[in-house]
């Protein structure tokens, strides 16, 4: 936002220097990136947040800098000099679509001439890098800085029945801009009309059979509250963004509608002639209630460490335009802490406010609202560093000690943590399978069915429209973001909330944390420059595995599936003890590598966080070390490849042997000299008595059962 220094001294006679004021407002949350000099004039480059739209504004920013400096707002004139005849005599106004514009005023000036802008009006537009063109146009643009209200200027005669109509767009409705560009306009597309055709797109531009030119005698200046979102939507839809959408898609000052206009009409009757109506036709279908808030002042120190008087809160809000209300009050003393140590408040300091927020303030919604203005104006710079009061000891909740266990597990194992947005491309996440939990919710043409995806009205991030229903999406634009930086060994994990809609209609969008992580490159080892070898599907489900067991829940299950997302053949479903599905985990498929130009194995798993953490957790058990020693035996069995380790190693469970101890995966071998669909396998077996030394006959005869259980169930064949 450009402000000009001599208009700020017109509104507030503020005597500070350009850079002691820019270094002023800037202390009040109005940051000041720049001051230029122009001319006898300087020019201040205000960065505002988008919850600001009041400030975008002479006369907003004029606001703040008065409650600084306890000095009066010194309003502009707005009393046209001449005046003639009701506005419903020459001109009438009509809404058909309430919800898009709740307000729209117009007003007639009779026999205006059109010509240049006196100097001091041009020099003030220059200053602020606005271009003159006319009179009247200039000056819609000045009250549009002065007053942060856009307006707009119609030839009347060049309406079609002198009318004007307030209506969505018709279907194959066409619309040529001052711009010069004919636009097509969509039938959810506010427009200004007349009688027979749009004459403008409201809130943003208007169109060029209707413009003022030096032969228009009689022009209708138009003030209005458009529904901030519908603005924002056509702008975008069009790719059409002006100093007026800019600010309608904020939220303009819904009750500064007449002033705006007032102010506009007396200008023009001043430096273009003319007799103004002496109203406005004023529509106003359904009025905007303003927001009341209240402010126990107790909270401003609580919230921020400033001790303000209360009389210091009422002067700064009332100066900021907050009208107060009656309310009842208390007068017991209250405790507040004070450099640390616990006080007794004075009586009455805790008073309970309650006031009528201004209507050009569309960010004030609750009480730290108020709070935060108080702190703005009684000064940031006085906030002490202390550290909170407490009256108990601080602890974690048990679903935060696991996450903590899950981070410092997975940080062990190499793996760094990702933050993605929560938010992500129109285009995005269709050929992503979610989280099980989500199975039911999203369908399985979730690519042709907007209403899977949770969709934003009003995304922060251009072209990011969707919330994320899998954390995946992030994590793949995380590795495609190393690659090309030449990182190639890449391990990331992230928790999060994914979301997906639900299928009623108008129901609140559904949530579940999730973890996902994803592998690839080389493994690295310690000490060792180059890759010992290259990551596959096991390093990522041990790294899987060990974050559970960390979390001291059950050991997971996994089982052969089918994904879109994954290669056929290598991919897997995760399952909790109780063979209840909340992941996947495998390699990513080749049309997804190839989408993020992968040219290396991508392994990813998702799982759905929740579930996990609702798990019951395992006792910790002691288990004294044995005094015995244990009997070990390999076991290589010729097995069909489709049966897998856990079915084996659930099979050996299945015997109950009392003392086989143990049964792990020692190598598997897949090549030459086996018959096909066949592979090697080949198991360690730990068996051990706790109470005496096994002999080997006894070991032999577990052995052999293990062997006949294996070669029964799956066909194995033991390999000498």
């Amino acid at each position: 936002m450009n402000i000009s220094y001599n208009w700020l001294r017109e509104l507030t006679g503020v005597g500070l220097k350009p850079r002691a004021l820019a270094e002023r407002l800037t202390m009040l949350g109005l940051a000041v990136d720049g001051v230029h000099e122009r001319g006898d004039d300087f020019l201040l480059e205000i960065d505002l947040t988008s919850n600001r739209p009041d400030c975008l504004s002479h006369l907003g920013v004029a606001r703040e800098v008065a409650v600084e400096h306890g000095g009066a707002l010194r309003m502009p004139a707005a009393v046209p000099s001449k005046m003639e005849g009701r506005a419903g005599d020459f001109t009438a106004v009509e809404i058909e679509d309430e919800d898009l514009c709740p307000r729209y005023a117009g007003r007639v000036v009779r026999g205006v001439q059109i010509g240049p802008s006196p100097e001091w009006l041009v020099k003030r537009l220059e200053v602020i890098g606005q271009r003159a063109i006319n009179n009247v146009a200039d000056i819609t643009n000045y009250v549009m800085h002065e007053m942060g209200q856009p307006l707009h200027a119609f030839d009347l005669q060049k309406l079609s029945e002198h009318r004007i109509v307030v209506r969505r767009a018709r279907s194959g409705e066409r619309l040529r801009t001052l711009d010069g560009v004919d636009r097509e306009l969509q039938t959810q597309m506010l427009v200004i009309a007349d009688a027979s055709r749009a004459v403008a797109l409201a809130g943003i531009m208007g169109g060029e059979e209707t413009e003022i030119s030096n032969e228009t005698r009689d022009v209708l200046i138009e003030s209005a509250y458009f529904d901030p979102s519908s603005v924002r939507r056509t702008a975008r839809a069009l790719g059409l963004h002006t100093e007026a959408s800019y600010r309608f898609e904020r939220g303009t000052d819904y009750e500064g509608v007449l002033r705006a206009q007032e102010r506009a009409v007396a200008l023009i009757c001043e430096l273009a002639g003319g007799a103004a109506t002496e109203d406005a036709i004023d529509v106003y279908p359904r009025k905007i209630e303003p927001q009341r808030v209240s402010l126990r002042p107790s909270r401003v120190e609580a919230l921020t460490g400033l001790r303000v008087e209360t009389s210091e809160m009422r002067r700064i809000l009332s100066a900021l335009g907050f009208i107060e209300r009656a309310q009842p009050q208390t007068f017991e003393p209250e405790p507040s802490l004070r450099d640390g140590v616990l006080e007794m408040m004075p009586a009455g300091l805790h008073t309970t406010l309650s006031f009528t927020s201004p209507t050009w303030r569309v960010d004030i919604e609750r009480e730290e609202d108020l709070v935060e203005e108080v702190a703005r104006h009684a000064g940031y710079d006085g906030i002490a560093a202390l550290l909170p009061p407490t009256a108990s000891a601080g602890e974690y909740q048990p679903r935060e000690i696991k996450k903590r266990a899950l981070r410092r597990q997975l940080t062990a194992f190499g793996y760094d943590e990702a933050i993605n947005f929560s938010f992500i491309e129109s285009t995005s996440g269709e050929r992503l399978d979610p989280i099980p939990k989500f199975a039911t919710l999203i369908d399985a043409d979730a690519e042709e069915d907007e209403r899977a995806f949770v969709t934003l009205t009003n995304p922060i991030i251009e072209g990011m429209t969707r919330m994320r229903p899998t954390l995946l999406q992030g994590l793949l634009q995380s590795v495609r973001r190393n690659f090309n930086h030449g990182t190639r060994n890449v391990r990331l994990f992230e928790t999060g909330i994914v979301f997906a809609a639900r299928k009623g209609e108008g129901e609140l969008p559904f949530e579940r944390e999730a973890l996902a992580l994803v592998a690839t490159g080389g493994a690295v080892e310690e000490g060792r420059a180059g890759d010992a070898r290259e990551l596959d599907f096991y390093d990522l489900k041990g790294a899987v595995e060990a974050a559970v067991d960390a979390m001291g829940l059950p050991a997971l299950s996994f089982a052969p599936v089918s994904a879109r997302h994954l290669r056929v053949g290598q991919a897997a479903v995760i399952m909790t003890g109780g063979q209840t599905e909340i992941g996947t985990i495998g390699r990513l498929s080749e049309e997804i590598s190839a989408e993020f130009k992968f040219r290396q194995p991508v392994y990813v798993a998702e799982l759905d966080l929740a579930a996990l953490l609702e798990q019951k957790e395992t006792p910790a058990l002691y288990t004294p070390l044995s005094r015995f020693p244990s009997v070990v035996r390999d076991l290589s069995l010729l097995t069909n490849r489709r049966t897998s380790l856990s079915e084996m190693l659930a099979a050996i469970r299945e015997l109950e042997l009392e003392n086989l101890s143990s049964a792990q995966l020692v190598d598997v071998y897949e090549g030459a000299n086996l018959p096909e669909g066949k592979r090697s396998v080949t198991l360690r077996l730990e068996y051990r008595a706790e109470d005496r030394t096994l002999r080997d006959e006894e070991a032999d005869e577990m052995h052999t059962r293990v062997v006949q259980k294996l070669a029964e169930k799956f066909g194995a064949e033991q390999r000498v």
